[in-house]
């Protein structure tokens, strides 16, 4: 497996820690571990974070340790693991840990608020074997304010064995955070990024002409959309790409020889908290075959 190279550390980030949940679960050990290499490659620290409720039903600490009842022995011993792991694969990280008294997903949530990114496994430790993606992870990446990536796919893909990074690209104005985003990976990781637009010829249109004219203004709208970024980062090796077919599909296809894929997350409108994941967002979050960051507007 190849490891990832280590990139210059991105602008604005030097105290934003990266978040991890952590729950004991073989998924979240594949969080620590992909948060690790992440943080080397941005230079930041990593700060793991444990939800225990124990001190929400048992009150106060007992005065000795004799005493300490079993949930928080358990969680402690989570926490310390997971410090012990993450510090043990990179020595020179600057690793944190610690249990706190809230659930998961606000435990997650309120520690994002600081955070250069939230990362979790794609199932927790009480998750049905077999499950699609933990109910966890699905909440924290719909409501969350930061980025969120959730770790799953192969071995090869975690490890950033294929030197790219995917994302996908559309008229939305939250797909403009997620190419920020992307740009700013694949210039950390020293890899090429795939920029991905995914088009549909309209029904009434038949011909080969019809189809090349659409994607003609397909491509010229992908160079427009990635105009600014490719500004920002020249170093930044660019492999845009349009492709016929459902953006889902396309996507998920994508991810296949990826070290990860890069979307975007909807404002939910008339009032409502939270993003809108959309059909491509839930399909890569539930089936892609590497990492997935969803990225919201704001980020």
């Amino acid at each position: 497996m190849r490891a990832r190279s280590r990139g210059r550390k991105a602008v604005g980030t030097v105290d934003l820690p990266l978040v991890v949940g952590v729950d004991g679960s073989a998924s979240s050990c594949d969080a620590v571990d992909w948060a690790v290499d992440e943080a080397a490659c941005h230079g930041l620290p990593v700060r793991l974070v444990y939800a225990s409720l124990w001190e929400h039903y048992e009150g106060v600490r007992p005065p000795s340790a004799s005493d300490r009842p079993s949930e928080q022995v358990m969680a402690e011993n989570i926490a310390a693991a997971g410090v012990e792991r993450a510090r043990l694969r990179n020595p020179e990280l600057k690793v944190s840990g610690e249990v706190l008294p809230d659930d998961a997903v606000s435990v997650l949530l309120n520690a994002g608020l600081e955070s250069f990114a939230l990362v979790t496994g794609s199932r927790g430790r009480g998750e049905i074997a077999g499950s699609l993606l933990g109910s966890v992870s699905l909440t924290v990446a719909a409501r969350a304010l930061c980025p969120v990536v959730v770790v799953r796919g192969g071995e090869r893909n975690r490890q950033g064995a294929f030197g790219r990074v995917v994302v996908g690209v559309d008229d939305s104005p939250e797909s403009r955070a997620a190419v920020r985003f992307a740009f700013r990976e694949a210039r950390a990781r020293g890899c090429a990024l795939h920029a991905v637009q995914a088009w549909r010829r309209p029904a009434h249109e038949h011909t080969d002409t019809a189809a090349r004219t659409h994607e003609e203004r397909v491509s010229a709208f992908l160079a427009d959309a990635l105009r600014d970024a490719v500004r920002e980062h020249p170093e930044v090796d660019l492999q845009p790409r349009t492709v016929e077919g459902p953006a889902h599909r396309v996507l998920l296809d994508a991810s296949a020889d990826a070290d990860l894929i890069v979307v975007g997350a909807e404002r939910r409108r008339h009032g409502h908290s939270g993003l809108h994941l959309g059909r491509v967002t839930h399909v890569l979050l539930h089936h892609s075959a590497c990492p997935v960051a969803v990225v919201p507007r704001r980020a």
